[in-house]
C-alpha cells in the first residue's frame, strides 16, 4: 500500500494492481506530459500533469465502485484501466492528437499495443488480469467502461476539479463526492440516481464555463495552432538537418509512432534542434506568439470551411499567404469543430424513467446556444504582418465580416481595421 498527498483529493490510497502499476515507465511517463498543453501559458500555475490527474481518476473510481458494491477482479480491471486511461497520450496531451491520428489511426484511448506486451502486461497478467480487457476499460466497452470513459466517468470529473484548482479558475467547480455516491447502473446504463437533475447540470456548467475561459482560451488556441503547425514540419521531414551540440549536422528521425511515445520535453528538445521548427519553438519558448489577423463568428463562415480536412485547411493557409504576399509559416488557419455539448446525454432518473439530461434540463439549449455564439474561427500571423493576412483572408475565404477583421481588445469584441488595440 502506498498513500500519496494529492492536491485536490488530499490523501490518495495506492494498493493492488494500480500499486504495481505506479512505477512502471509507461505510467511515470506522465509525470512530463502537462495536463493541459499550452494553457500555461496563459494561466503559469497550470502547470499539472498526466500523473497526477490519473492518480485522481484512480481514486474517483475507487469510490465509485465502493458505492456501487463491485469488489474482486472486476474493481482490478476497473481500477487498473482507471490509473492507465491516459498512457496513450503523446506530448501536451490533446494538443497533438489530430496530428498523430492522421498519422496511426490512433487516438489516445486506443491503448491496446500498450497493454499487451512490457512491464504493464507483466503487472496485469501477475495479478489475474487480461491486458485486452483493461485496453478495452479505457476505450469505454461494456458495463463498467462507461465509468471510466462515458458521459458520467470519473475522468471528467477529476480534470474538471484539477483544471480549475490549477489555473486558480473556480468554474470547474463541481461536487464530484456527491456524483460519485449517486451513480447506478440501470439497464447497464450508468445513470444517476433520482433526484440528481441539478448534479447532473452541474457538469454541463462546469464545462460550458471552462471552454471559453480555460481550454479554448485565444492565446491558448494561437499557441496550440503554432505547435501543431511546428510539429506537422517535424513529422514532414522538412528540415536540411539540424545540430547536435559538437555543431556538427544530424538528421531529425521522427515519425507518428515515435511522436506518440515521447513526453513534452523529447518533443521541444526535437522543435529546438530542426531547421524547420527552430523559429516556432523560440517563438513558443518565448511567449511570442502570433496575434489574430482574423477572429471570425460562426455565422459569418462558410459551412464548407468548417468541415474542410487537413488537407483543404493547408490549401487554405497557402492562398491566404500567397495573396498576403508573405511567407506561408506566417498563416495560420485555426477552424473548431462545430459545437457538441457531450454531458448532454448523461441519463438521469426521473420519476423512475431513465431521461437524458438534454430532454429533461431547460439549461441545455441555453448551454449550447452560448457555445455557438462563443464559436470563432481565428486566422493568426506574426504581428508585423497581421492587417495585410487578415484582409487576404477574408477574400480568400469569404468570410461574412463588416469590417473586416477584430482587434485584440481587452474584452474581446469586434472593431474594424484601423481600431487594432492589444
Amino acid at each position: 500500500m502506498k498513500i500519496i498527498k494529492d492536491s485536490v483529493h488530499d490523501h490518495i490510497t495506492i494498493d493492488g494492481v494500480a500499486r504495481d502499476l505506479l512505477d512502471t515507465p509507461t505510467v511515470q511517463r506522465l509525470r512530463s506530459i502537462a495536463q493541459l498543453g499550452t494553457v500555461s501559458l496563459v494561466y503559469p500555475s497550470a502547470n499539472h500533469t498526466r500523473f497526477e490527474h490519473s492518480l485522481g481518476v484512480y481514486h474517483l473510481a475507487c469510490e465509485a465502485l465502493e458505492h456501487l458494491g463491485v469488489e474482486g477482479t472486476q474493481a482490478d480491471r476497473v481500477q487498473a484501466a482507471a490509473l492507465l486511461h491516459d498512457v496513450g497520450h503523446g506530448p501536451f496531451s490533446h494538443n497533438l492528437e489530430d496530428v498523430t491520428y492522421r498519422r496511426t489511426g490512433r487516438y489516445h484511448d486506443d491503448v491496446d499495443d500498450l497493454l499487451a506486451s512490457g512491464q504493464v502486461a507483466a503487472v496485469l497478467e501477475e495479478h489475474g488480469l487480461e491486458p485486452e480487457r483493461v485496453a478495452g476499460l479505457v476505450a469505454g466497452e461494456g458495463r463498467f467502461g462507461q465509468l471510466v470513459s462515458g458521459e458520467l466517468d470519473v475522468d471528467r470529473m477529476d480534470y474538471l476539479v484539477r483544471d480549475a484548482h490549477h489555473t486558480g479558475v473556480p468554474y470547474g467547480t463541481i461536487d464530484h463526492g456527491r456524483l460519485v455516491r449517486e451513480l447506478t447502473f440501470v439497464d447497464g446504463k450508468l445513470v444517476l440516481r433520482e433526484g440528481n437533475v441539478q448534479t447532473a447540470e452541474s457538469l454541463l456548467v462546469a464545462r460550458a464555463l471552462m471552454n471559453p475561459t480555460v481550454y479554448n482560451h485565444s492565446a491558448a488556441r494561437i499557441a496550440k495552432a503554432m505547435l501543431r503547425c511546428a510539429t506537422e514540419h517535424l513529422l514532414e521531414g522538412e528540415s536540411d538537418g539540424a545540430e547536435d551540440r559538437s555543431g556538427d549536422r544530424t538528421e531529425t528521425d521522427i515519425d507518428a509512432k515515435t511522436l506518440q511515445r515521447m513526453d513534452d520535453h523529447d518533443l521541444i528538445v526535437a522543435l529546438r534542434q530542426t531547421d524547420a521548427t527552430r523559429e516556432f519553438s523560440r517563438r513558443l519558448d518565448h511567449r511570442d506568439l502570433y496575434k489574430r489577423a482574423v477572429w471570425a463568428e460562426i455565422d459569418d463562415v462558410p459551412g464548407g470551411i468548417i468541415e474542410a480536412d487537413h488537407g483543404s485547411i493547408r490549401e487554405f493557409e497557402l492562398e491566404i499567404a500567397d495573396d498576403a504576399g508573405v511567407p506561408e509559416d506566417s498563416v495560420i488557419l485555426d477552424v473548431p469543430g462545430r459545437p457538441s455539448m457531450t454531458e448532454s446525454t448523461s441519463r438521469v432518473v426521473v420519476n423512475g424513467d431513465i431521461r437524458r439530461l438534454g430532454h429533461q434540463s431547460p439549461l441545455v439549449d441555453a448551454l449550447r446556444a452560448a457555445q455557438y455564439s462563443q464559436w470563432r474561427l481565428g486566422v493568426y500571423s506574426p504581428e508585423a504582418v497581421r492587417e495585410q493576412v487578415g484582409h487576404a483572408a477574408v477574400r480568400t475565404l469569404g468570410l461574412d465580416i463588416d469590417g473586416p477583421l477584430i482587434s485584440e481588445t481587452r474584452d474581446g469584441l469586434y472593431a474594424t481595421l484601423d481600431q487594432f488595440v492589444e
